[in-house]
């Protein structure tokens, strides 16, 4: 079992009367399993699952005295997958107003579950993001492996815990298969506002050839053969369900920055070498390159999470093609970051940036000293 870094921010809420504590991330990322392993120290907890079609009825009733009899004498409450309760927001309001409980609610839709939330807790919830594991959860693992191997393996294979427990090639492979046919595609087809889903794993597989890169709304529309604002709902649910993180461009003092385009990355590379049908060995891979750098951006966003360090992420690019793949901005202070797959690549600070903003930092990202920006 692995040592989530929120467990502790999580435990601190537990006992906390008229709390609601709100947990959102992808399927299998180990929600449940985080929340579960904090109840067992707290013999008065009872929980539930949206996904069973008699909670869901059970939850959706509205009457205090039916939720009395429903949750029992329990201090603790967990409801898993609460998007699929009906106006869940004032179920968890009822509870939270007029019993001495904690809730805690997870959720593997932000889209379906922040909508259901937004006005019953308004000022009452504090929210958590769990994504699939971050290097640090995962280190102790690859102890005694060399960092090379752990990260061939973690750029193959991606972050899901259950992918880590794991022996062969094999059993992880199709671990990451199942996960699309069994959680993504099957989810994609209970969003309403989703018409056509093949179009939109169409869409995931173009974005799949294209992690990293500046990404126009206008061409994935002509090659899916959608309109301009379909793809866009489609690239914001994606957002939600956890697939996918959109960075922006950053910019403050040149006309010549770029800020009206997208790069997208995916939340777990693992399922995404699932979505083009390919876990060959890095050395064989000619898309090694953009594999590490979205592997680095995700592993920066969760460390900023985990840390509960608010903090804003951006791309950077000039017009005249000078750019930085990400760059962090926490309360005001810059620091960008270079991707580079190989170590005895030469990168120096682009001109334009240190021009434009002298105090901030700028570090060079490669196979040899990533561990170094992800303690």
């Amino acid at each position: 079992m692995f040592v989530r870094s929120i467990t502790q921010l999580i435990r601190d809420g537990f006992g906390k009367e008229g709390t609601a504590l709100i947990l959102y991330g992808p399927r299998q990322a180990g929600k449940t399993t985080l929340v579960k392993g904090l109840m067992e120290q707290f013999p008065d907890s009872v929980s539930f699952t949206g996904d069973d079609l008699y909670t869901q009825s059970l939850l959706a009733q509205h009457e205090l005295e039916h939720l009395k009899r429903v949750v029992g004498s329990a201090k603790i409450i967990f409801i898993d997958e609460a998007q699929r309760i009906e106006h869940i927001g004032l179920t968890l309001k009822l509870l939270i107003d007029h019993l001495p409980v904690t809730v805690i609610a997870s959720g593997s839709s932000s889209f379906e579950l922040a909508d259901r939330l937004s006005e019953p807790l308004t000022g009452r919830a504090r929210t958590f993001h769990l994504y699939p594991l971050s290097w640090k959860e995962l280190s102790e693992k690859y102890r005694m492996t060399s960092p090379d191997t752990a990260l061939e393996e973690m750029l193959r294979y991606g972050m899901y815990p259950r992918v880590h427990t794991l022996e062969s090639n094999q059993e992880k492979e199709e671990y990451l298969y199942s996960y699309l046919n069994q959680y993504l595609y099957r989810d994609l087809l209970e969003f309403e506002q989703i018409k056509k889903p093949k179009k939109v794993v169409d869409l995931l597989v173009l974005l799949a050839h294209q992690i990293g890169k500046e990404v126009a709304v206008s061409e994935l529309s002509k090659s899916l053969g959608l309109s301009q604002k379909t793809v866009e709902s489609y690239l914001d649910i994606l957002e939600k369900m956890f697939v996918l993180v959109n960075i922006r461009g950053f910019s403050r003092n040149l006309r010549k920055e770029v800020t009206k385009t997208s790069r997208y990355y995916f939340a777990d590379i693992g399922l995404r070498n699932a979505l083009v049908r390919s876990f060959v060995p890095l050395s064989l891979r000619s898309d090694t390159g953009d594999l590490f750098k979205n592997w680095f951006v995700m592993e920066r966003i969760k460390r900023a999470g985990n840390q509960r360090r608010f903090t804003d992420f951006y791309f950077w690019r000039t017009y005249d093609q000078h750019e930085i793949d990400l760059v962090e901005d926490i309360d005001g202070t810059l620091t960008g970051f270079e991707c580079k797959w190989s170590s005895k690549a030469r990168v120096k600070v682009p001109k334009d940036w240190s021009e434009a903003y002298p105090g901030a930092g700028f570090e060079v990202v490669t196979q040899a000293n990533w561990a170094t920006w992800l303690e």
